[in-house]
């Protein structure tokens, strides 16, 4: 009896080790974005390549869903800098920012960039009305009152009034999970998983 209680512990142990699956692992990145302290901070900011990062302390909106990737493996500072490097036309940051050239500091954390990134190499949902359509881990990108974009991640958490899922994003006052996925104008939705690949 105790050698089969003692394989059934380890086979507990083996079951709760198993990493989670998509979309799964992309929402709890999310999620755990919003136990850290960050000031809103859209500055400018030098950083690595790869694997680079503004300090841990300031972000935006974007930087939640760069880490939240990158906590998965996933670098879209690579990903985005490589894409606009074949195919720099593609991209708005000639129309909207005047750059003749890639900026590696700076392209994926543009929500424009970004959108266009998820268009190309993930996949673009239709904008819907309809709370149901948006899954966990999915993209949603807003056009805020003042014309800024902004973005956010889809979680598997609905609210309890609204039913409608909550977000993880960063619209000023740090990373938070929220009840605003219709409270702004929704300008894109889009599912980019981990395994998706450049071709």
């Amino acid at each position: 009896m105790k050698r089969v209680i003692a394989v059934l512990c380890l086979f507990s142990v083996v079951v709760q080790a198993e990493p989670l699956a998509w979309p799964e692992n992309l929402v709890e990145a999310a999620k755990e974005r919003t136990q850290h302290q960050v000031t809103y901070d859209g500055r400018y900011v030098r950083i690595d390549y790869p694997g680079g990062d503004v300090p841990a302390e300031i972000g935006v909106c974007t930087d939640v869903v760069i880490r939240s990737y990158r906590a998965l493996g996933v670098d879209l500072q690579v990903l985005v800098h490589q894409d606009m490097a074949k195919d720099f036309s593609a991209y708005p940051s000639k129309q909207i920012w005047g750059l003749e050239k890639t900026d590696r500091n700076i392209d994926h954390r543009r929500v424009p960039n970004l959108r266009v990134f998820f268009e190309r190499h993930g996949t673009s949902l239709p904008v819907s009305h309809k709370a149901d359509e948006y899954l966990p881990g999915d993209l949603v990108t807003w056009k805020l009152p003042n014309n800024a974009p902004h973005i956010g991640i889809v979680t598997d958490q609905k609210h309890p009034q609204t039913g409608n899922p909550m977000i993880v994003h960063n619209i000023g006052s740090g990373p938070k999970m929220e009840d605003m996925l219709f409270l702004f104008q929704i300008t894109g939705h889009y599912r980019y998983a981990v395994h998706t690949s450049m071709p």
